[in-house]
C-alpha cells in the first residue's frame, strides 16, 4: 500500500517516519499525478488555509476533494482535521476545505501559539497505556453528523471537545501525533482505517 503525505506544508517528514515504522510505502505528493497514485493520503498540520492556498496553486485542490468523495482512506491531524471539516468556524473570508467529514470545527480553539500544550489521553480503538497528545493552535469538534464517531475528546472547562474523530475511511485529530515517537494512530489508520484498500 502506498500512502501519501501532503507535501504543501507541515510536519510532513515526521509522519513519512511514522508511516515508514508502520511498515507502509510512504511518500511525499504535491502534484496531480503523484496523489493519483497513492492508495491513501495523510494531511498534516500546519497552517489551513496555506496548506488549501498551495493545493490550488498546485492545481489539486479538486482532484483530493474528488478523491475523498469517491472513498480514498486519508487521516489529517490538526491543519488536516480542519481540512477534512464539512464546517469550519472562527474560519478565514475564503477559508476552503476539501471536506468529506460531517463535522464543525473550530479553529485554534485551543487558543494561539503560546497556549499550546500536552497532556496524556484515551482513544477509542487503542487499548493499551494512554496516548500523549500535542496541542499547536489545534482546532477542536463543536458538533458531529450521526455518522461520525467520537474516538477521544478534552475537557476545558467542564466542557467535553472531541479532538479524534472518525467517518468511515477518515480520520481526523486536533492533535499531533508525528511529533512524538508514539505511532499508534499511525498504526490504526494503516490498520482499520485503511482495511481493505
Amino acid at each position: 500500500m502506498k500512502v501519501g503525505v501532503l507535501a504543501l506544508q507541515g510536519d510532513v517528514r515526521e509522519h513519512l517516519s511514522a508511516l515508514q515504522d508502520c511498515g507502509v510505502e510512504a511518500l511525499s505528493v504535491r502534484r496531480a499525478s503523484e496523489i493519483e497514485q497513492v492508495d491513501a493520503l495523510v494531511i498534516p498540520g500546519g497552517e489551513s488555509t496555506t496548506i488549501a492556498h498551495l493545493a490550488q496553486t498546485f492545481d489539486v485542490f479538486d482532484l483530493i476533494t474528488s478523491r475523498i468523495k469517491s472513498g480514498l482512506p486519508v487521516y489529517g491531524s490538526c491543519a488536516g482535521m480542519i481540512l477534512l471539516a464539512d464546517r469550519v468556524l472562527d474560519a478565514t473570508a475564503d477559508q476552503r476545505t476539501f471536506g468529506g467529514m460531517d463535522i464543525t470545527v473550530r479553529r485554534n480553539a485551543f487558543g494561539r501559539q503560546v497556549d499550546s500544550f500536552e497532556i496524556d489521553i484515551a482513544m477509542a480503538g487503542i487499548t493499551s497505556h494512554a496516548m500523549r497528545a500535542v496541542f499547536i493552535r489545534a482546532p477542536w469538534v463543536e458538533q458531529i453528523g450521526p455518522d461520525v464517531e467520537v474516538l477521544a475528546a478534552v475537557t476545558r472547562e467542564g466542557v467535553s471537545h472531541p479532538v479524534a474523530v472518525r467517518q468511515g475511511r477518515l480520520l481526523a485529530t486536533s492533535f499531533h501525533p508525528e511529533l512524538t515517537q508514539d505511532n499508534r494512530i499511525h498504526q490504526y489508520f494503516v490498520q482499520e482505517v485503511c482495511k481493505g484498500v
